[in-house]
């Protein structure tokens, strides 16, 4: 990772509660507002990949184009090609790379992706910066975050807000800013990208499954991830406090009328011919 990129550290990892959420995502559920861009021939570099779920996605609807999906962490892009290769996809690359500073030619891409990546950079600015220098003329920078301080759930409960407080503390001792979403549109417009459409989307975990699956990666993510060794070591929490946040979280996951929502910030930004 260049400089500009150690000022901040992936807050989750890759423990399998935090890809238990990862293989989850696709292009329908965490890209839509992108999708109406697409044209079968693009180019695209998918930012921050991970597992490839997405990645995989794209590469199915630019069947004459090309897809490079890039993560700094070089282990998971074993998964990644894996998840192309069992979908038969031949038009899907991977390799390692570092948003702040692309190893790609000005000019290079249709389409530039990233999903819930600027909120985990030391420099989201920059980071966007060289988006849109790999992007062509009239080209697309697409970026969706979400928005922890505006995420809610029904019925109230003291232990999810002691995680809201501990995951905002966490993540900006990381160098990261969970509440990225609403900050996309000025951090684009001081990236210097001036044709910008923002808009926002939501997951919504409410059925008694969507519940047990939300609730419980994010219990054992709070008690077994990286996020919990750097919330312990970090003297954000001690064992016994994230033990009662775990805990909370499977009161809630139990409640039958539980209601949880993710709300995302999204630009898509059209590069100036």
């Amino acid at each position: 990772m260049s400089e500009a990129g150690e000022s901040a550290v992936y807050t989750h990892g890759h423990h399998e509660s935090v890809l238990r959420s990862h293989t989850w995502r696709t292009a329908a559920n965490s890209a839509a507002y992108l999708l109406g861009s697409l044209k079968p021939h693009m180019r695209i570099l998918d930012i921050g990949c991970g597992p490839g779920t997405i990645t995989a996605d794209l590469a199915a609807l630019v069947p004459d184009g090309q897809v490079t999906g890039v993560d700094h962490a070089p282990g998971i892009l074993d998964r990644a090609r894996a998840t192309a290769a069992e979908r038969g996809l031949a038009n899907v690359d991977f390799a390692v790379a570092d948003v702040h500073a692309l190893d790609f030619p000005d000019d290079t891409f249709c389409v530039v992706h990233a999903h819930q990546l600027l909120q985990h950079v030391g420099d989201p600015v920059r980071a966007l910066r060289e988006m849109r220098r790999v992007t062509k003329p009239n080209g697309f920078i697409a970026v969706r975050d979400s928005d922890y301080a505006a995420m809610t759930w029904y019925p109230a409960s003291t232990g999810m807000d002691d995680w809201l407080d501990l995951y905002h503390r966490v993540a900006r001792a990381n160098g990261g800013e969970p509440d990225a979403g609403r900050r996309l549109k000025a951090w684009a417009l001081e990236a210097g990208l001036s044709d910008v459409t923002a808009t926002s989307s939501t997951w919504t975990f409410a059925t008694a499954e969507e519940r047990a699956w939300w609730s419980g990666l994010w219990a054992d993510r709070t008690l077994t991830s990286d996020y919990a060794e750097r919330a312990t070591k970090g003297g954000h929490a001690t064992g016994e406090q994230l033990r009662a946040v775990s805990e909370a979280w499977r009161e809630w996951g139990a409640r039958e009328d539980g209601w949880f929502s993710v709300l995302h910030g999204e630009i898509l930004c059209r590069k100036e011919a």
